[in-house]
């Protein structure tokens, strides 16, 4: 690693892959990764990505989104994600992602509050393939330098404009100096005792825009997938896509009879399953594929059917114990239509980003699309602008960096910086919070 870059990328996933592939070469790029560079929820993605099908479809698909964010989302960011998913599958296609097909045409599949069959998907383990093929493209880029296990610690600031990181790597702490920073840390799973996230994901971009007074938006807009495979282990709930819904699996009680249309917004079919809980007097519901038929559910849902043999459980005969979890993070960093924060030089994009195209409930399969697409966006926004500096590293008065940031009481103070916003923003989802990880802050 070395003292300064013209661009530093934080985060792996999707979104910080696709803005890295449309930087030019001329332009050092770093890319950091908490964890290893497979470690991003984009991986874990399943059920696939939404897309336009065609002009016809293009009112339904905004009605769509609309409906499913409680019509809070931003109008603008839905029409440029909409517009612009077409080139955008099409790039992917270019890059090697392998979308299901059947005599050469694509399979589209539909999920929850969808009103018709638009999402492109790779057996049930979508994200995975985008993820691996990006960064497989990246990794051919010789003015990229990904770093694994490095840790953003804070940002440096010069007369309130972002000129790096504090960066923790191999057990040192140092500035990392660099024109523009593209945050793409995804999203808080890691807040949470229940989340389909990785642990290691805990929101840091957010305590540390809340530190600078960078602008956020509707951070206590926080998504709870309805179905996750129940488990009393500690640790990631592994998830079962809403695309098993869309294809037709049913959500049953205790007394194995359907309660709830399985394909309504998340939101609501999470509301739904926590109150048959309670009736039940059960931590979990049952939901049942059988029906579906052996051939399609391996097929369809080959990752999926496996790890419920995993945990003892075979889809073709038997329902699976399933409960909400905490899943996704429609809030974040403030930012507008090219990923540009309130600070200058300070980009976010993906899921600590937020646009407004979610509002207050993400639709099925957005997420991946959104990430794509806006980091695009922020890419050809830095390049267009062109302002790009060199650095004067000189100009920079050393700073105690070791003493401040290997405190190893930052991270508790970076999550109570998250949590306590979110209480002045929603008390009672964070009174909910405090219940359900059996502590409060």
């Amino acid at each position: 690693m070395k003292a300064a870059y013209d661009i530093i990328i934080v985060g792996t996933g999707v979104a910080g892959l696709f803005a890295a592939l449309h930087l030019p070469s001329e332009y050092k790029v770093l890319m950091l990764t908490k964890d290893t560079l497979q470690a991003s929820d984009s991986y874990l993605a399943q059920g696939g990505i939404s897309t336009l099908k065609g002009e016809e479809d293009y009112e339904s698909y905004f009605e769509d989104t609309l409906k499913a964010g409680h019509y809070e989302n931003n109008e603008e960011a839905v029409e440029i994600m909409i517009r612009e998913s077409t080139w955008t599958i099409q790039k992917l296609i270019e890059y090697g992602i392998a979308f299901d097909t059947c005599e050469g045409e694509l399979l589209y599949t539909r999920e929850g509050a969808h009103g018709t069959n638009r999402i492109l998907h790779h057996k049930d383990i979508t994200g995975q393939e985008i993820t691996s093929k990006l960064l497989a493209q990246v990794q051919k880029c010789q003015h990229i330098e990904l770093v694994e296990f490095a840790t953003m610690r804070d940002i440096l600031t010069d007369n309130n404009q972002c000129v790096g990181l504090i960066v923790e790597h191999e057990g040192e702490v140092k500035p990392v100096y660099s024109q523009k920073v593209i945050l793409a840390t995804g999203g808080i799973g890691g807040l949470f005792e229940s989340s389909t996230n990785y642990k290691h994901l805990t929101g840091d971009s957010l305590a540390i825009a809340i530190k600078h007074q960078v602008a956020l938006q509707d951070i206590h807009y926080i998504q709870i997938h309805p179905t996750t495979l129940y488990s009393k282990k500690e640790g990631r709930r592994f998830l079962i896509s809403e695309a098993v819904r869309g294809e037709g699996a049913i959500l049953l009680n205790k007394n194995k009879k359907r309660f709830v249309d399985e394909l309504l917004p998340r939101d609501v079919v999470s509301v739904a399953i926590y109150d048959q809980m309670v009736k039940d007097k059960m931590p979990y519901v049952w939901l049942s594929l059988k029906h579906l038929g052996q051939e399609k559910i391996k097929r369809r849902f080959p990752n999926i059917y496996e790890r419920c043999l995993e945990e003892g459980y075979d889809l073709v005969y038997e329902p699976i114990p399933v409960t909400p979890a905490q899943h996704y993070f429609m809030g974040g960093v403030k930012v507008d239509m090219y990923g540009q924060t309130s600070m200058p030089n300070l980009y976010a994009v993906g899921e600590t980003s937020c646009n407004g195209v979610h509002g207050k409930n993400r639709l099925a399969s957005n997420s991946l699309l959104e990430s794509l697409i806006f980091a695009r966006r922020a890419a050809e926004n830095i390049i267009k602008v062109g302002d790009m500096n060199e650095v004067s590293i000189e100009s920079f008065v050393p700073i105690a960096y070791e003493w401040e940031y290997a405190s190893e009481d930052l991270e508790a103070t970076y999550k109570q910086l998250i949590l306590d916003e979110i209480k002045r923003k929603d008390e009672k989802f964070y009174d909910q919070w405090c219940h359900n990880n059996h502590q409060c802050g």
